[in-house]
C-alpha cells in the first residue's frame, strides 16, 4: 500500500497549528464572550491557553512515541482500546468538520462588510476550493496554509499595534463585574480559539523529524497564539466603547473602524477571510485523516485508507469529509453545531491526558522522543479542569456530545467489534493493578484464622452427607487446632409453642451426639454437637453465629425452585445477613480431595476461595489448580497479564501449584476432587438462573465461598474485575 510521505517541516507545521486556532476564536468569539465577562475575557482567554497546555504536552508526547495518521484517534485507540477510539475518532472528525464549516459561514460577514454577495453560496463556493486544494497533496496545502498565515498575522500584528495608542483605560472598570462564574463561562466558550494547536498530530506521519518538530509546533504554536489572542482582545476591548461591540458579527471590523479608518477595515476584513479559511483549510486536513487512520485499524471501511497514485493523498477520506463540511453549511444552523463540537473537543481532551497515564502504565511499547513534565499531575490538572469546563457548556452542548458517543458506540458495536480483539494500554494497566490489589488482598487475609465453624444443619440430611459436611470443616479450622460446631437446627409452626427462646438449645439427640463424638476422634479436631429449635431457621442460623462468634458458616447448597428464588429463601437470607464467611456445599460426598480446583470464572481468584483451597490442600497432601475458562483468555496481552499474575499467586501459596492445558471447549479441568468458586449476594441473578455450577466431573464437591459484608468488594470493583479479566 503506499505510504504518505514525510514532506512538512516545522515552519509548515507551525503554519498548520496557528492556521488551526487563529480564526473563529478572534473574529467571532471575543464580541460572544463579551456579553458573558465583560472585559474579564481578556483573561478568559489567557486562562483557556494555559488549561490547554496539559493536552498539548500529553498529544506532543504521544505523537513523537506515534508520529502517524490520525492524531487524537491513534493516542486514544491505542491508550483506551478500540471503543474509545472509534468514539474519539468519529467525535473528532464530526467536530472539527463543525469548525471549519462553522469559521466559513463566520468569515462570509467581514466579506460582506465589501460586498454585497449571498452566504451561503459563497461559503459553499469557498469549501469546494479548500476540497480541491486538499485532494491534489498536503504539501500543496502546507504552502497555502503557510503563504495565509503570514498575511493574516501581519494584518492582525497591524491592527493590535495601530489601535494600541487608542486604548482608554476606563473601558477596563469593573473588570471582574460577571463575577467568577462569567469568567469561566467565558473561558468554555472560547476554549474552542484553541482546539486546532494539537490538530498537527493528525498528519504527523507526514511531518519531518518528527521527534523535534511536533512537540515545537504545538507548544510554540500555543505560546504564540496565546499571546495574540490576549493582546489583540485587550485592544478591542480598550478601543471601542462598553457594550458596544457584544454580538457583533464583525467585532474586529468594528474596532479598527475605530482606531484606523477604513484601511484598517480593509485590513482586519482581509485578515478575518485568511483566518478562517486557513482554520477550514486546516480542518478539512486534519479531519479527512481520521476516517484514513480509523480504516487502517478496521473500524471504518477499508476504502478510507487507500491513498492516491497521483496525487499521494486519501482521496475517499478526503471527499467524504468535504462532503460533510458542504452538507453542514448548507443545512445545519452551524454556530449551535459548533458549540456542541466544542462540548466534544473538551472531552477529548481529557481523554487523551488519561491516554498518556494509560501508555505510561501499562505494559504496551512506549518510547516517546519527547516526555510531558510533571507527569501525571499535569494530566490529572488537565482531566479535571476539562471536567469543570463542560459543566460550562450547557445542556444542550453536553447532550449532543453525548448523542455523538452514542452513535460512535453503536457503530463500534455493529462494524467493529466483530473484526476486531485488540485492547488499549488502560485496560492491561487497570488490569495489573487489579491482579495487585487482589495478591494484596489474598496477602493480607493469611494471618485471618478460622478458629471456629459451624456446620448448620437445617434438616436431617443423613449420616454420609453429614459426615461430608463435618470433614469439610475439620480439614479448615485444623492448621489452627480450631473447634467444628455440629448443629441441627429444628423450626416448628408459629402456633406451636417453645419451650425456651429461639436459640436455646433442646435436648441433644442422643445418637446425633455419639456421631459427634465419633468425628471428633476420626478427624481429630475438637468438634461439639448441638441441637437448636425455633419459629424461624435462618434466623437462628445467623443469632447462633453471632452469639458464638464463629468465624464461618458451612452449609449445604442445593437447586431451588424459580419461586424460592424470586421471594428469597433461607440459604440466601443467611448468607446476606451472616456475620461471618459462608460456605455452601454440593455435598456429593468429600473423601480425601488431592486434586483442589480454584475457579476464576469472573475476575481474580477470591482471597477467601484461595485459602479454603490451601487449607483443604495442605490437610490432605494435596495440590491446588488455578483455573480460568477458555472464553476469557482474550488478547494475548491479557493472556501474559495473567499469566503473570496466576504465577505471583503461586508463589505465595505454600502447597504445590499446577497448571493444566486450556480446554478448547471450554470446559472444566479434566478432573477435580474439590471445585472453590467464588458466589454471588445478587438476587435477582438467583432470580434467573441456578447459581449452582455444573460439577467438573462426578463425585467432585463444589464448595461456593460468600466472603462476610465488610471483605465483598463493592460493586464497582467487580464490574472492574469482570470487565478486565
Amino acid at each position: 500500500m503506499k505510504e504518505l510521505e514525510r514532506d512538512l517541516g516545522l515552519p509548515t507545521v507551525f503554519a498548520i497549528s496557528i492556521g488551526a486556532m487563529i480564526g473563529s476564536g478572534i473574529f467571532i468569539l471575543p464580541a460572544l464572550a463579551l456579553k458573558i465577562a465583560g472585559p474579564a475575557v481578556i483573561l478568559a482567554y489567557l486562562l483557556a491557553g494555559l488549561l490547554v497546555v496539559p493536552a498539548a504536552l500529553s498529544k506532543s508526547e504521544m505523537a513523537t512515541a506515534m508520529p502517524e495518521a490520525g492524531g487524537t484517534y491513534i493516542y486514544i485507540e491505542r491508550g483506551m482500546g478500540p471503543l474509545l477510539g472509534t468514539i474519539a475518532g468519529v467525535g473528532t472528525w464530526f467536530s472539527l468538520s463543525f469548525k471549519g464549516a462553522l469559521a466559513l459561514v463566520g468569515g462570509v460577514p467581514y466579506l460582506l462588510l465589501l460586498f454585497d454577495l449571498p452566504l451561503k453560496p459563497v461559503a459553499l463556493g469557498l469549501a469546494a476550493v479548500l476540497i480541491l486544494v486538499n485532494v491534489v497533496g498536503a504539501k500543496q496545502t502546507g504552502r497555502l496554509q503557510v503563504a495565509i498565515v503570514v498575511v493574516m498575522l501581519a494584518a492582525l500584528g497591524w491592527f493590535a499595534a495601530g489601535s494600541a495608542p487608542s486604548v482608554q483605560s476606563a473601558n477596563y472598570v469593573d473588570f471582574f463585574g460577571d463575577g467568577l462564574g462569567g469568567l469561566l463561562a467565558a473561558t468554555g466558550l472560547v476554549f474552542v480559539s484553541y482546539a486546532g494547536v494539537t490538530k498537527i498530530a493528525s498528519v504527523a506521519e507526514e511531518i519531518e523529524d518528527p521527534g523535534r518538530n511536533i512537540p515545537l509546533g504545538i507548544l510554540g504554536s500555543l505560546a504564540f497564539t496565546t499571546a495574540l489572542y490576549v493582546a489583540v482582545v485587550a485592544v478591542l476591548v480598550g478601543v471601542t466603547d462598553p457594550g458596544s461591540v457584544a454580538g457583533s458579527l464583525t467585532p474586529v471590523a468594528v474596532a479598527a473602524e475605530q482606531t484606523l479608518g477604513q484601511a484598517g477595515v480593509v485590513i482586519v476584513i482581509l485578515a478575518a477571510i485568511l483566518a478562517l479559511v486557513s482554520t477550514a483549510n486546516a480542518g478539512i486536513l486534519s479531519s479527512s485523516r481520521y476516517p484514513f487512520a480509523m480504516s487502517r485499524d478496521q473500524l471504518a471501511p477499508p476504502s478510507f485508507s487507500s491513498v492516491s497514485e497521483r496525487f499521494g493523498t486519501p482521496v475517499t477520506s478526503i471527499t467524504l469529509t468535504g462532503a460533510v463540511l458542504l452538507a453542514l453549511i448548507a443545512f445545519v444552523p452551524i454556530l449551535e453545531i459548533a458549540k456542541l463540537a466544542s462540548a466534544f473537543q473538551i472531552l477529548v481532551f481529557a481523554l487523551i491526558n488519561v491516554a498518556v497515564i494509560a501508555f505510561r502504565e501499562g505494559s504496551t511499547a512506549y518510547e516517546p522522543e519527547f516526555t510531558s513534565p510533571l507527569y501525571p499531575w499535569v494530566q490529572i490538572f488537565g482531566v479535571v479542569t476539562s471536567a469543570l469546563l463542560l459543566t460550562q457548556m450547557g445542556t444542550v452542548a453536553l447532550v449532543g456530545a453525548a448523542v455523538i458517543v452514542v452513535g460512535s458506540a453503536l457503530w463500534y458495536l455493529v462494524y467493529v467489534r466483530s473484526r476486531v480483539d485488540r485492547e488499549g494500554a488502560a485496560k492491561d494497566a487497570i488490569r495489573r493493578q487489579v491482579g495487585r490489589d487482589a495478591l494484596t488482598d489474598v496477602e493480607s487475609s493469611s494471618g485471618d484464622d478460622m478458629d471456629e465453624v459451624l456446620v448448620a444443619l437445617p434438616k436431617d440430611i443423613g449420616v454420609d452427607r453429614e459426615r461430608s459436611l463435618v470433614a469439610l470443616a475439620a480439614d479448615l479450622v485444623r492448621p489452627q487446632d480450631g473447634r467444628v460446631v455440629v448443629v441441627r437446627f429444628e423450626e416448628i409452626p408459629d402456633q406451636a409453642p417453645l419451650t425456651e427462646n429461639a436459640t436455646v438449645q433442646s435436648p441433644a439427640d442422643v445418637s446425633f451426639e455419639n456421631r459427634v463424638e465419633g468425628l471428633a476422634e476420626e478427624f481429630a479436631v475438637a468438634v461439639e454437637a448441638d441441637e437448636i429449635v425455633s419459629h424461624d431457621t435462618k434466623h437462628a442460623i445467623v443469632n447462633f453465629a453471632d452469639d458464638r462468634g464463629v468465624d464461618a458458616i458451612l452449609a449445604e447448597h442445593e437447586p431451588l425452585r424459580l419461586r424460592s428464588r424470586l421471594l428469597g429463601d433461607p440459604v440466601d437470607w443467611v448468607v446476606r445477613h451472616a456475620p461471618c464467611d459462608v460456605f455452601l456445599v454440593d455435598n456429593v460426598g468429600y473423601g480425601a480431595p488431592d486434586r483442589i480446583v480454584i475457579s476464576g470464572e469472573s475476575g481474580p481468584f477470591s482471597p477467601l476461595g484461595v485459602r479454603v483451597a490451601e487449607a483443604v490442600a495442605t490437610a490432605n497432601d494435596g495440590h491446588v489448580l488455578l483455573w480460568s475458562p477458555t472464553e476469557h483468555a482474550g488478547t494475548e496481552k491479557q493472556r501474559d497479564t495473567i499469566e503473570a499474575y496466576r504465577s505471583e499467586l503461586s508463589g505465595m501459596l505454600s502447597v504445590p501449584v499446577r497448571t493444566e492445558p486450556a480446554r478448547t471447549d471450554g470446559g472444566y479441568p479434566s478432573r477435580a476432587d474439590l471445585f472453590v468458586r467464588v458466589g454471588t449476594d445478587d438476587r435477582l441473578r438467583g432470580a434467573l438462573f441456578d447459581d449452582r455450577p455444573a460439577l467438573p466431573n462426578p463425585g467432585c464437591t463444589t464448595v461456593t465461598v460468600y466472603p462476610r459484608a465488610t471483605r465483598r468488594p463493592s460493586f464497582t470493583r467487580r464490574l472492574l474485575e469482570r470487565v478486565v479479566f
